[in-house]
């Protein structure tokens, strides 16, 4: 339903008048709240009156309290520490008294297991000590000037009365004077001083205690490396007693303890095997020791120096490392084994040198070998036991051993050869024309060389002798054609010997057969089936030797024979035309030749001899079947002719030239078939080149 305009004009002038109504309101409360808040301003106005007038009656007692606060807070900062200064004086008065009982302990205790245990909290102590002692001395001058300053803040300040203040200072005064003279007297003078002194001669102590046990033992079983040495409480207490020395300035004086007690312990043990041998080391000393003397002496030393590697210092390096490896990072302890060693690895390698620069005489080679090969089979354990920079000097005079024993041993080889080649027109031949004593002792020499003991360890001398003359990047030739070589030289010139003494034989037309047949048979047959006839070949001995040992003998029956048999000749019977005439003529020729085999007999019995048996028994049945068979076939065909006549039979003529060559023997038959081992040993309890091997 729509509405009229009259009712529409009604309605707005009702709105119009409520709306003058809630203005009229709003003012009226405008105006009560104007009035009110006059009221106010004149409150607040008041109140900031009443404020300002408080604040500065407060402001004098407020800046008092924080002039109190700031004084206790000075006060503060300088008590603390010096009572936290004061409680270390305490707690190290109470440490020197415990030290003291505590010491009086160990020494009347007898059990060292216990004494140990003793001294580990002993340790302990003095650590706890020298704690205390160092923070005396860090913090006691700090301290000090903090209370010096607030002395001087309250004298400044007047925050308390003159008496007051006086007696302060005279306080903070002593106190400084008791801190520099205490703090003096416990590091150098006082309890630490000698518990650090005492420390020192129970290190020594237990360091003496720790021995090396069964050294005797250990040479006949050099396959066990180094044992422990101590236990591990004594380890332990070491391992303490050096770090405690260490951190109160005592490094030097732990270091020097160490090294001088294990030296001797040390020495001490190695004293017990008796090597009195390294007391001579210089060539001349050395040259003037018997030999057998000095080959004892050598095998020793190798037996000896390899203990000591091996077991002695192996042992000694792994306590040093326990003892002292805490010490500077590590730095110390290799330093310190290398101390302890170095003297006595030195004494070892004095007498080796010794030995090295000494006379070149031919029997020295094997033993020069010998060493040789023990340091070579020694140098992995060497370079690892005397490992990094602190062992340089001892492995340099290891490496430099090893290459002089080189050029000893290729010295002594080349010499030998020369010895041979120069005796050509020396010492002269065997008159019974049997092996020169210079013959037995070469081959026997070479034999030696040649076997498995010593073969390898030439071979390797030689081949790093011609590396260092041909240079590094030369390629040496094998080991094996190097031996051969070498020894191939040696054999050319004991050759060149024997020919040489061969043409010596002027005057007597069958020793210089006799000679060759001799020595050429010697030297095929003591080098057959041996290393070292496999070393030069079957083929090379058989042409050098044995070809002209069979050509010489063909010679000598030759020589000897031949004559003889040439008197039963029968051409000069088919001349005759006379039967008287070729009877006679038969006859003589039977004569002259029993006369001339008489004659034979009797004259070369004694001037050439043939030692070797199987060699005698060749030229017997040789001789025999040259000499019996002519004789027996022309009695044969004479029989007719010479029956009724004396003369003797072929087996006579047999028997008596079995005699013959019986007789021939020689001195040294009866080593005919000796084996190599006994001329082995005979060859090494030899001396000299030509003696009677």
């Amino acid at each position: 339903m729509a509405y009229s305009n009259a009712d529409q004009e009604n309605s707005s002038l009702i709105k119009l008048e409520l709306a003058c109504s809630d203005l009229k309101i709003l003012l009226k409360n405008s105006a009560k709240m104007e009035h009110s808040l006059g009221k106010m301003d004149k409150k607040f106005d008041l109140i900031e009156e009443a404020l300002s007038t408080a604040s500065k009656r407060v402001a004098p007692l407020q800046s008092s309290a924080m002039a109190a606060k700031a004084l206790e807070t000075r006060i503060n900062r300088a008590v603390t520490p010096a009572l936290a200064l004061l409680d270390s004086f305490k707690l190290s008065d109470s440490l020197q008294d415990k030290i003291a009982e505590l010491y009086d302990e160990l020494s009347a205790e007898t059990t060292q297991k216990k004494r140990l245990k003793k001294m580990i909290k002993y340790v302990d102590w003095v650590d706890e000590l020298n704690a205390a002692i160092n923070t005396i001395s860090e913090e006691g001058e700090p301290v000090i000037q903090r209370l010096q300053e607030v002395v001087e803040f309250l004298s400044r300040t007047k925050a308390a009365d003159q008496d007051r203040t006086h007696r302060l200072r005279e306080t903070v005064i002593t106190l400084k004077a008791l801190y520099e003279t205490e703090v003096e007297e416990m590091r150098f003078e006082g309890s630490l001083d000698q518990a650090l002194l005492n420390l020192q001669d129970e290190y020594e102590t237990i360091l003496q205690q720790i021995k090396h046990q069964n050294i005797e033992q250990q040479v006949e079983e050099m396959e066990k490396l180094g044992s422990d040495l101590g236990n591990e409480l004594e380890i332990e207490v070491l391992r303490r007693i050096s770090e405690t020395l260490a951190a109160n300035d005592c490094l030097d004086i732990c270091i020097d303890i160490y090294v001088k007690v294990r030296y001797k312990r040390v020495a001490k043990a190695l004293m017990r095997l008796n090597p009195d041998y390294l007391r001579s080391y210089t060539p001349e000393e050395i040259d003037e020791m018997e030999w057998e003397s000095l080959e004892t002496a050598i095998a020793l030393w190798i037996q000896h120096f390899e203990l000591a590697v091996k077991t002695v210092f192996v042992s000694e390096k792994k306590l040093c490392s326990q003892v002292l490896g805490g010490l500077m990072d590590g730095l110390v302890w290799p330093e310190c084994f290398v101390k302890i060693a170095d003297k006595i690895m030195a004494v070892f390698s004095r007498f080796g040198e010794g030995v090295t620069r000494s006379s070149k005489e031919p029997q020295k080679l094997f033993k020069l070998l010998d060493m040789f090969d023990s340091l070579e089979k020694l140098k992995p354990q060497f370079s690892e036991v005397f490992d990094g920079e602190s062992g340089a000097d001892i492995c340099s005079r290891f490496r430099e051993l090893i290459k002089l024993l080189i050029h000893a041993s290729t010295k002594v080889f080349w010499e030998f050869g020369l010895q041979i080649e120069n005796d050509s027109d020396g010492s002269p031949p065997p008159q019974d024309g049997s092996v020169p004593k210079l013959v037995r002792y070469a081959i026997n020499y070479l034999k030696y060389l040649a076997t498995g003991d010593y073969s390898a360890s030439m071979a390797k001398v030689l081949q790093t002798e011609q590396i260092w003359k041909s240079g590094v990047l030369s390629k040496p030739e094998s080991d094996e054609n190097l031996l051969r070589d070498a020894i191939s030289n040696v054999m050319e010139a004991l050759q060149r010997n024997v020919e040489s003494k061969r043409c010596r034989f002027r005057d007597n037309k069958i020793l210089p057969h006799v000679f060759a047949m001799n020595t050429y048979w010697y030297i095929y047959m003591r080098t057959k089936n041996t290393e070292l006839g496999k070393l030069l070949g079957d083929q090379y001995m058989k042409k050098k030797y044995k070809a002209v040992a069979e050509e010489s003998a063909y010679l000598y029956q030759k020589q000897a024979w031949g004559n003889l048999v040439k008197v039963l000749d029968k051409e000069d019977l088919k001349e005759e035309e006379s039967k008287e005439e070729m009877r006679k003529l038969v006859r003589e020729k039977v004569e002259a030749f029993t006369t001339g085999f008489d004659e034979i007999l009797q004259r070369r019995r004694v001037i050439y001899a043939i030692p070797d048996g199987d060699l005698r028994e060749q030229l017997r049945e040789s001789a025999v079947n040259l000499v019996v068979s002519a004789y027996r076939e022309f009695v044969s065909s004479f029989s007719t002719t010479l029956r009724g006549r004396s003369f003797l039979v072929p087996e006579a003529i047999e028997g008596k030239l079995n005699k013959f060559f019986d007789a021939m023997s020689g001195k040294i038959n009866r080593r005919d078939h000796t084996s190599v081992e006994a001329e082995i040993r005979r060859f090494r309890r030899s001396g000299s080149l030509t003696s009677d091997v």
